[in-house]
C-alpha cells in the first residue's frame, strides 16, 4: 500500500516540476557556490603565498626607514631626525615585530687600500643591533684596545667598484675573497685628534646598504671623537612579517617616511588581489541569495501546480507533514549533488593552480582549505533550512 502511495505522490509532484525551471534553479545555486568557494580558497592561497616559509624571503622582512628629504628640509638636518614620539608611534604599529636604531659616526672616516690599488676615499660608518645583521661571523666583535675593526660592506658597493670604477680607471677587479684578505687603513679623526686602525672586511650584506661596524666600536668612537651628545636617529630599521602589507605602505605615505620601494612594491598588488577576491566573494553571496530566491519560487511553483492534487490527498487523510518530508527528500539529494560538484571543481582548480605555481617556485597546498569545505557545508545547511521553511509554509497554506 505504502509503495503505491509514494509512487502516486511522486507522479503528482513530478507533474509540477519543469526541467527548465529545475535546471535554472540548480544552475544558479551551483554557480553561486563555486564563486563563493573560489573566493574563500583564493584568500587562503594568497596568505600562503605571502606567509608560507617555503615562499618567504628573509631579506625582505627588514626595512630601513627614513624621512623623505624635501627642499624645505635642506640645510635643516634636525628635521630629518625621528623624534621620541615618532619612534614610539612606529614601535607600537601592528606591522613592527622588532625595532632598532641605525647609529651614524660623529667623526671623519677615511679608508686607504694597500698595495697598487691606489684606492683612497672618505667614507662613513653606521652600526645596527646584531640581531638585524644578515652576516654571521665570529670576527664580528670589538672591544676597546683592539686595533682591528671588523667591517661589513654592502654587496652593491663591491659591484659598483668592479663594474664601474675599476673598469673606467683600468684597475683590477677584485673578488669577495680578495677583499676579505686585504687589510684597509682606516683613519678616524675630529679636529686635531686622529687615530689609525686596521679595517678588515668580514662579510657582505644584501640587507643593509651601509658600511657597518660593531655597536661597541661605534659607541666608543662617538664617545671619544664625537660631540659628546647622542643625536636623534635619522634612520631606523624594523623587522616586519609582511613588507607588502597595505597598512605599512599607507602608514609610511601618511607620515612622509620612505624605505626601499622594491621591498614594498607588492603592497598595491596585494591590495588589488584582495579587492578582486572580495568582489568575487561579494558576487558569490549575491548570487547565493538569488539562488535561494529562485529555489523558493521553484518550490512554490511546484506546489502551486499540484495544488488540487495535494488538497485531495489531504482530504483523503494524508498528513501535511508527510507531504513536507516527501518533498524535502526530493530536493535534498539535488543540494548534496550540487555541493559535491562545486567542491570537486574547486579542488581540481586548486590542484591545477598549485602545479602551475610550483614551476615558478611559488608554493600553495594542492588541497582545498578546511575553511572552503566548511563554507560548502554551511551553504548546504542554509539552503536546506530556507527550503524546509518554504515547503512547510506553502504546504500549510493550501492544505
Amino acid at each position: 500500500m505504502m509503495p503505491s502511495f509514494y509512487q502516486l505522490l511522486k507522479k503528482i509532484i513530478q507533474t509540477g516540476i519543469g526541467k527548465s525551471r529545475l535546471i535554472m534553479a540548480a544552475g544558479g545555486l551551483g554557480i553561486a557556490m563555486i564563486l563563493l568557494l573560489i573566493a574563500i580558497q583564493a584568500h587562503t592561497d594568497f596568505d600562503q603565498l605571502l606567509h608560507n616559509q617555503r615562499n618567504a624571503n628573509e631579506s625582505a622582512d627588514f626595512l630601513i626607514i627614513n624621512k623623505k628629504i624635501t627642499n624645505a628640509m635642506m640645510g635643516q638636518n634636525a628635521k630629518s631626525e625621528f623624534t621620541p614620539a615618532e619612534i614610539t608611534d612606529l614601535q607600537k604599529q601592528p606591522f613592527t615585530e622588532a625595532f632598532g636604531f641605525i647609529t651614524s659616526n660623529q667623526y671623519k672616516v677615511t679608508a686607504a687600500a694597500p698595495g697598487d690599488l691606489h684606492f683612497y676615499t672618505d667614507m662613513f660608518f653606521e652600526s645596527v643591533p646584531d640581531s638585524f645583521i644578515d652576516v654571521k661571523n665570529d670576527e664580528w666583535k670589538w672591544t676597546p684596545g683592539d686595533n682591528t675593526i671588523p667591517i661589513i660592506l654592502p654587496n652593491d658597493f663591491l659591484n659598483l667598484y668592479n663594474f664601474g670604477f675599476a673598469l673606467s680607471q683600468d684597475l683590477p677587479q677584485i673578488s669577495q675573497e680578495t677583499v676579505k684578505a686585504l687589510p684597509m687603513k682606516i683613519t678616524i679623526s675630529q679636529g686635531l685628534m686622529a687615530e689609525e686602525f686596521t679595517g678588515r672586511i668580514v662579510g657582505f650584506s644584501d640587507r643593509i646598504s651601509s658600511f657597518l661596524v660593531p655597536v661597541s666600536f661605534m659607541d666608543w668612537a662617538n664617545g671619544k671623537f664625537g660631540a659628546g651628545q647622542t643625536p636623534s636617529p635619522s634612520r631606523v630599521i624594523i623587522k616586519t612579517k609582511d613588507p607588502s602589507n597595505p597598512l605599512l605602505s599607507r602608514y609610511l605615505e601618511e607620515k612622509g617616511y620612505t624605505t626601499n620601494q622594491d621591498k614594498i612594491k607588492y603592497s598595491k598588488t596585494k591590495l588589488i588581489v584582495q579587492t578582486i577576491v572580495s568582489v568575487i566573494g561579494f558576487f558569490g553571496l549575491i548570487l547565493l541569495v538569488f539562488a535561494l530566491l529562485v529555489f523558493s519560487m521553484f518550490i512554490q511553483l511546484v506546489i502551486a501546480s499540484c495544488k488540487k492534487e495535494i488538497q485531495l490527498l489531504v482530504t483523503l487523510g494524508t498528513a501535511p507533514r508527510q507531504l513536507q518530508r516527501y518533498l524535502m527528500r526530493q530536493f535534498v539529494p539535488l543540494y548534496i549533488a550540487i555541493g559535491i560538484a562545486a567542491l570537486l571543481l574547486v579542488a581540481a582548480l586548486q590542484w591545477w593552480a598549485s602545479t602551475k605555481l610550483a614551476v615558478h617556485d611559488m608554493f600553495i597546498s594542492p588541497w582545498i582549505a578546511v575553511g572552503t569545505a566548511c563554507a560548502a557545508l554551511l551553504v548546504l545547511v542554509l539552503v536546506y533550512i530556507v527550503n524546509r521553511v518554504n515547503v512547510r509554509k506553502y504546504i500549510n497554506a493550501i492544505s
